[in-house]
């Protein structure tokens, strides 16, 4: 009996042993993985860096008037006149549909019944 238990004794640990070895390189691939996409993220935010500096460096005042200015015959553009703006007292706002009562609930009855009210 002895030896039985020893069998399964040697067996579990040889098991465990090799479910901690198996998790260990599984521990370790999810780290590399990690790794590779915190890369990947750091390398896109420096992307993005860029592009936003490229975004701020083509939407410059001055860019801008020259192109509007070269490309004006093509474009159509008018300047902009102060008469062209409204007030806020101007916008005409959308109204608020009213509410139907499509099923009515008689509630005259409601405070006789509870007798803690005044009849009308």
């Amino acid at each position: 009996m002895k030896t039985l238990l020893y069998a399964v004794t040697a067996l579990a640990v040889f098991g465990l042993a090799f479910w901690a070895y198996r998790e260990n390189y599984a521990t370790q691939q999810v780290l590399k993985e990690t790794r590779e996409l915190q890369g990947q993220i750091g390398a896109a935010q420096v992307r993005l860096g860029v592009l936003r500096a490229e975004w701020a460096y083509l939407n410059r005042p001055d860019r801008l008037i020259d192109l509007a200015e070269l490309n004006f015959a093509s474009l159509g553009l008018l300047p902009l006149r102060p008469d062209q703006f409204g007030r806020v007292d101007e916008v005409a706002y959308p109204r608020v549909p009213e509410l139907e009562i499509t099923d009515g609930v008689d509630v005259s009855g409601l405070n006789a019944t509870s007798g803690g009210g005044t009849q009308p």
